[in-house]
């Protein structure tokens, strides 16, 4: 879609930030969303237009694609919750919601191709790898709620072939929330009951009994995926991660407290297996 140059000026005075993001610019203009383009997006693009012509409405639409490196999407109107979390997304209803959106995102991901030849992003993905295109970073900064249903997944820069399980590893990661308790006390989720959580996860998704016996791994294969991730974004210089790491007491402690959740997941797996399977 082309935007002539004076389209383009007034645009721009209407120009609205979003928050939330944490590797990308991104702007509200009108019904659209402007932001930075990855480097796969023109498959990416192929893949959210098919998936939308399947009849899924809980993702955004692509618009356009520009030689200046940025894209236009729709705007997908909800609440999306950012840092500090208000108390509502903390909630144990938030839980169920997203891993109801995550099946209708996987139930309709399972009917759209998409290029297996592209770059897709090996950030955050699947070590084992998988023939459904996983969101792979469902965070509550990534999902839409509306009237207390989750509505949408949103940023799918990330998105790249995998097991399903693996992503609701990273919906556990996320908002089980599963942390060590002194961590977690210290956290907005600091009322949550880890293993409830988990037991709402995987009623509200419709896990599979193979699924279930296979989560706790793949929660702790997810915390080390992203161990890696966080230190990239460091090693790049990428300014919110490096904040977010230094508000932690630098790098060191960043370890620390990553360590102590490793040895913590390997500890909770019989638990986890027992709250899951049981």
């Amino acid at each position: 879609m082309a935007v002539g140059p004076q389209g383009r000026k007034q645009d721009r005075e209407q120009d609205q930030p979003l928050s939330g993001g944490m590797m990308n610019t991104v702007l509200r203009r009108g019904d659209r969303v402007v932001r930075t383009a990855p480097p796969h997006a023109p498959a990416l693009q192929e893949y959210l237009t098919a998936l939308t012509a399947s009849g899924f409405e809980g993702a955004p639409r692509p618009l356009a694609l520009h030689e200046d490196g940025t894209e236009e999407l729709t705007f997908v109107e909800g609440d999306v919750a950012v840092p500090p979390f208000p108390a509502w997304a903390t909630e144990d209803w938030v839980v169920s919601a997203s891993a109801r959106l995550l099946r209708r995102y996987h139930d309709a991901a399972r009917h759209v191709p998409f290029d297996t030849g592209a770059a897709w992003p090996t950030d955050l993905s699947d070590p084992e790898g998988g023939t459904l295109l996983c969101h792979n970073d469902p965070c509550l900064e990534n999902l839409v709620f509306r009237d207390g249903a989750g509505h949408a997944l949103i940023d799918f820069d990330l998105a790249a072939p995998g097991r399903p399980v693996w992503d609701l590893a990273a919906l556990a990661f996320y908002m089980g929330p599963t942390l060590p308790p002194e961590v977690l006390a210290e956290s907005e989720f600091a009322r949550a009951e880890v293993l409830h959580r988990l037991s709402l996860l995987a009623e509200g998704y419709g896990m599979s009994a193979g699924d279930r016996r296979a989560l706790p791994e793949a929660i702790e294969q997810y915390n080390e995926v992203s161990r890696v991730f966080v230190k990239s974004m460091l090693d790049q210089g990428n300014p919110l991660f490096v904040e977010i790491v230094e508000q932690a007491g630098g790098w060191p402690a960043w370890e620390r407290v990553k360590d102590r959740r490793s040895a913590w997941l390997e500890e909770q797996r019989p638990a986890f297996l027992k709250a899951l399977v049981a």
